[in-house]
């Protein structure tokens, strides 16, 4: 099976849990995921399938839109309610203020890493340093916050629809938010609703896709991989370059007939995805960039 699966990952699994449970299920070994999710997050899981693996890198990089529930007064030492609690302060800010705070972070911010992640330094898992007692240097990466909507305030707790870019920290923008309002912060629930094209309400838990392999039927819920493509121009060579492009050879603009600029979906002349091609201005050709023919 190639493609990519909505999958809804559930309270209490691990991104891996979910990986190995898939394959389990539908018994091939070719299995991606796109993005971490903390054991204690739900939502949003996009997983790669066979062929749809090649992709995995390309989804990591997507906007991403998340519900997120801010503790104020407790700070822990994962940024979330699962830590340990570092200090608790009383909670003396308005609603006005949590507001006038949170609407300083929409835009672009330089977002410190929590040592509670899997971003490797020096081969190690940074979580794997926290578990010893160790923190190491991190280096701040630039994030962006396409908007932060505030859905509930009930002090202490905030209830928020966070829309970022890929490598965002919603722990981290919790805690940040605890730490300029001064009275500390810390994740308290948190559900990934979607991933570029891939929505909460689409996607399925373990058992329903286990119960949709039984009854065959789990295919129709595959988003084929060239769908995946959809905002780049098809474009299908005529017969007599199929043996180029299924061998993943550079095509020229005189072998097309016509110029296309930037990325392009290429197919074969009988309208088989063969992958993605970019133009070369300085070639003058077109180049596999990720190749997807059998």
């Amino acid at each position: 099976m190639d493609g990519v699966i909505n999958i809804y990952k559930e309270r209490g699994f691990t991104s891996h849990d979910v990986v190995a449970k898939l394959r389990g299920v539908l018994r091939q070994k070719k299995i991606g995921h796109t993005g971490t999710l903390d054991p204690d997050a739900v939502g949003v899981l996009p997983v790669c399938l066979g062929k749809g693996t090649k992709i995995c890198e390309f989804l990591s990089d997507e906007d991403k839109t998340y519900r997120a529930v801010l503790r104020l007064g407790v700070t822990t030492d994962t940024q979330d309610h699962t830590g340990k609690v570092l200090r608790e302060r009383s909670v003396d800010v308005t609603e006005e203020q949590v507001r006038e705070v949170i609407e300083e972070f929409e835009g672009k911010q330089m977002q410190l890493p929590p040592m509670y992640s899997a971003l490797k330094v020096n081969g190690r898992k940074l979580y794997e340093l926290a578990r010893e007692g160790r923190e190491v240097e991190r280096k701040a990466r630039e994030v962006y916050f396409y908007e932060i909507e505030i859905l509930r305030i009930e002090l202490p707790l905030v209830e928020m629809k966070v829309t970022c870019s890929k490598g965002t920290y919603i722990r981290t923008l919790c805690h940040d938010i605890g730490e300029k309002l001064g009275c500390g912060g810390c994740m308290q629930e948190l559900t990934r609703t979607r991933v570029g094209t891939f929505y909460l309400e689409d996607s399925l838990t373990l058992a329903q896709v286990e119960r949709l392999a039984r009854e065959g039927t789990l295919e129709q819920e595959v988003v084929p991989v060239e769908e995946m493509f959809q905002g780049l121009l098809r474009i299908c060579c005529p017969e007599s370059l199929d043996k180029c492009v299924h061998n993943g050879n550079p095509v020229s603009v005189s072998d097309l007939g016509r110029y296309f600029q930037g990325q392009i979906r290429m197919c074969d002349s009988h309208g088989v995805f063969i992958g993605i091609y970019q133009w070369r201005e300085d070639r003058k050709r077109y180049y596999p960039v990720k190749m997807f023919y059998p």
